[in-house]
């Protein structure tokens, strides 16, 4: 699934994302409305993490869409 895909689906994805980065809280999920960058943004800020791993870990989650 391309981000153009995810973007149009987000209200079906919403519950994978929180299953997938249980950090994430409803209000991140509602801001990041779909937009990778914003994605990234939240799990980095969330997990503590390096923006290169939030990218990775998004990439993946994507691919396995």
């Amino acid at each position: 699934m391309n981000k153009d895909q995810i973007a149009g689906n987000w209200k079906q994805l919403k519950g994978n994302v929180k299953e997938q980065w249980g950090k994430l809280t409803d209000d991140d999920i509602t801001i990041v409305e779909g937009q990778r960058d914003q994605l990234v943004g939240r799990i980095q800020e969330r997990y503590g993490i390096a923006k290169e791993q939030a990218e990775e870990q998004v990439a993946r989650w994507e691919k396995a869409l």
